[in-house]
């Protein structure tokens, strides 16, 4: 689709335009609390980013490094082929509940604006980015140009530092999991597997884990994305170079 674009002469949507203007003069030295940050989920039909699809898209919105509450994104999406019966086993979603849900390609610029002028995080976020940035290509023309988090690899910059520099046990057993994090640091859990609430577990992460990086002398977005072995950009790196 996105060659179909470019050989139509059709240029990309309206609402990634704006959101890759934004991004062209970002100030990466201002404090993190300045940021506006939107913490993302979605469910998939499955994890072949080729064939299968996003069925449900969760996200919710930090201002000044606390919870926008009232601020969330939420929808079901139609996908082109029947609900796999095993993707329903993980999430949940049964094809009654997405019978009238409206196809990925109408809910799109809805999310990509309720995402413009924000950094994006996710949990192992890679994934999600790929189904994401496939159906924006496909549907509106190209990728978003947000910079992207992955609160996963916070997680491990930080049991890093620990282990090093507190002379802590490694956690060989560790479980770098949602769940499985939350549960280590104590943080109120969430239903697993369902897009908005996995979003706000991936949030309430995301704000501990702020917590702590301020005590190693992380302070702003460049810091956060030099962070030693963090490895949380993933953008386009052409693009954003911090």
């Amino acid at each position: 689709m996105n060659r179909l674009f470019k050989w139509l002469g059709l240029s990309k949507h309206d609402a990634l335009k704006r959101n890759r203007q934004f991004f062209y003069d970002l100030n990466w030295n201002k404090p993190l609390e300045d940021y506006d940050f939107v913490v993302f989920d979605t469910e998939l039909t499955g994890l072949d980013p080729r064939r299968d699809e996003i069925v449900s898209i969760g996200a919710v919105k930090v201002r000044n490094l606390r919870i926008a509450l009232g601020r969330n994104f939420f929808c079901y999406a139609q996908p082109n082929q029947p609900l796999p019966k095993n993707s329903t086993l993980i999430h949940n979603i049964t094809p009654s509940q997405i019978v009238d849900a409206p196809p990925l390609q109408d809910i799109l610029p809805d999310f990509v604006d309720f995402i413009h002028g924000a950094v994006v995080v996710g949990h192992f976020v890679s994934i999600d980015l790929s189904f994401l940035n496939r159906a924006t290509r496909d549907h509106m023309g190209g990728k978003i140009k947000n910079p992207i988090v992955d609160t996963m690899k916070m997680a491990q910059y930080y049991e890093d530092h620990r282990h090093r520099h507190y002379y802590e046990d490694a956690a060989s057993n560790l479980s770098f999991s949602l769940n499985g994090l939350a549960k280590k640091y104590g943080l109120p859990l969430f239903e697993k597997h369902d897009a908005l609430e996995d979003a706000m577990q991936t949030a309430y992460l995301f704000l501990f884990l702020i917590k702590r990086f301020r005590n190693l002398g992380i302070s702003t977005l460049r810091d956060l994305f030099r962070g030693q072995k963090m490895a949380a950009f993933s953008s386009d790196q052409d693009s954003y170079t911090a």
